[in-house]
């Protein structure tokens, strides 16, 4: 199963093609749309966000009468400033002057792709290296998400940290999955705790008038999880692995955890793993998930638990970073786009994305099948098989 996506950011769409989808899903387009909105509506976005872009994903092919077919699934969403932008990104003839890019922006692809590819104009670079992209990803794994939940596997994500506002872990003490989703809905910067909500509030508004930016840090959580998914046999079928490049290839995403792996990076072995324990009504089990429901690269049957960290965007717009004109060599400061003042719940919402599409793979690797009652008859044989293993 794998996907592509295409398109630029103030171009006329994104687009993305999935193939290797089972065929028989409930497709919920509206639930689609609505994974678009949580990205877009969140604290912290730009005015493209909030007030110019209502995304909405347009089903092309592979589905129909609400069911996957198996075939390519293609899904388009439009940019609706694309009329404003068209004279200055035609694909032919003379592209309109006024909005070429000459100093590039620190912490952004702008110089390196500009060298790499010989651009001139780093607007070539910028508009495919745009965090805009991230609207198709989040549409591909909104359909990953609806094909897990077939299965009963359900991903709730969070926000854990922006700037110097932390979620004291004692907050979560107690509180199930299905509660944190809950308040994780009802807060417009995506994390379960009101007081903690305040204070993030605050300090993004403090960014903005400051003219600065904020970075953070988010937690994806996945239950429902056989043991199995994965593989420690080679290096690239490593499951955390594997979950580390999605969340990396958000742009902004410059760190991924693996449960408690910074923390017990600095203990002794003996208090850093998970003792394993077996009673008959629960088969076996951890008394604790230090290690965020992978060892060895393969699934444990505990909660997944990934934490993923995010920069700042260095994108400031009263006082933009140092930078060097391209053109002539000298001192500048770097373009200014429009931008947010703080990604991070933003960047939750697609890393919940990206967890679930490379869950969605994992599955689709073990249990295999074209349909989904194929793959739900294979998945509930080996759930079967597990509780009596190894007899």
């Amino acid at each position: 199963m794998r996907f592509l996506t295409a398109g630029e950011s103030h171009g006329p769409a994104l687009v993305a093609v999935v193939e290797g989808f089972p065929a028989g899903v409930p497709i919920d387009k509206h639930a689609i749309d609505g994974e678009l909105a949580r990205r877009q509506r969140v604290a912290g976005r730009g005015a493209r966000s909030t007030q110019i872009e209502a995304d909405e994903v347009a089903i092309l092919s592979g589905v129909r009468g609400g069911l996957s077919l198996g075939s390519p699934i293609a899904l388009q969403i439009k940019n609706r400033d694309w009329p404003e932008w068209e004279p200055y990104l035609s694909p032919f003839g003379e592209v309109k002057p006024g909005r070429q890019i000459f100093c590039p922006r620190p912490g952004h692809a702008d110089l390196a792709g500009g060298q790499k590819y010989g651009f001139a104009d780093l607007r070539n670079v910028l508009e495919r290296a745009s965090a805009r992209s991230t609207a198709a990803r989040t549409a591909v794994g909104a359909l990953a998400r609806q094909f897990l939940a077939q299965l009963g596997v359900r991903i709730t994500g969070y926000v854990a940290s922006i700037g110097k506002v932390e979620l004291p872990p004692q907050h979560l003490a107690g509180l199930s999955l299905e509660e944190i989703a809950r308040r994780v809905a009802a807060s417009p910067v995506l994390v379960p705790d009101p007081a903690t909500e305040t204070a993030m509030l605050e300090a993004i508004a403090a960014a903005q008038e400051a003219g600065d930016t904020l970075g953070g840090t988010f937690v994806v959580l996945a239950s429902g999880l056989p043991p199995g998914l994965g593989s420690h046999v080679e290096w690239d079928r490593r499951l955390d692995g594997r979950l580390g490049q999605a969340l990396l290839s958000i742009p902004a995403v410059k760190g991924v955890a693996i449960g408690d792996a910074f923390d017990v990076a600095e203990e002794p072995g003996s208090t850093a793993h998970d003792a394993i324990f077996y009673s008959p009504g629960q088969g076996y089990r951890r008394a604790s998930n230090r290690a965020g429901g992978l060892e060895g690269g393969i699934t444990n049957g505990e909660l997944l638990v990934v934490t993923a960290a995010v920069k700042p965007i260095p994108t400031l717009l009263k006082n933009p970073l140092p930078s060097v004109n391209i053109l002539t060599r000298e001192p500048a400061r770097a373009a200014v786009e429009r931008s947010d003042t703080c990604a991070v719940p933003a960047a939750c919402v697609v890393g919940e994305a990206a967890v679930a599409w490379e869950l969605a793979r994992a599955v689709m690797e073990k249990f295999g099948g074209d349909t989904l009652e194929e793959i739900q008859a294979a998945w509930n044989r080996y759930k079967a098989q597990l509780e009596n293993w190894p007899h």
